[in-house]
């Protein structure tokens, strides 16, 4: 019911020129931590591309913000001793 009361936000001039694939996904996925700090200071900063070619590009996305992780558990995982 809120949701009838928001902004309707234009995405058509984002839809033009370059689409974005599996590579593109990979590369916003590894940057998206720094996106996300850039997206408190700037308004025109977003953490995943509209203008994209769907399953491919969601998949190199998750893909590359999943590195974030697996490359911070290798550090904690070391025997000590």
């Amino acid at each position: 019911m809120l949701t009838g009361c928001s902004n309707k936000e234009v995405v058509t001039p984002c839809l033009t020129g370059h689409t974005y694939g599996f590579l593109g996904g990979l590369l916003h996925g590894f940057i998206a931590p720094f996106d996300l700090i850039a997206m408190l200071f700037r308004n025109d900063v977003t953490v995943y591309a509209q203008n994209n070619n769907g399953v491919w590009y969601a998949f190199g996305f998750l893909v590359g913000s999943g590195g974030w992780g697996f490359l911070g558990g290798k550090g904690s995982s070391r025997k000590r001793g």
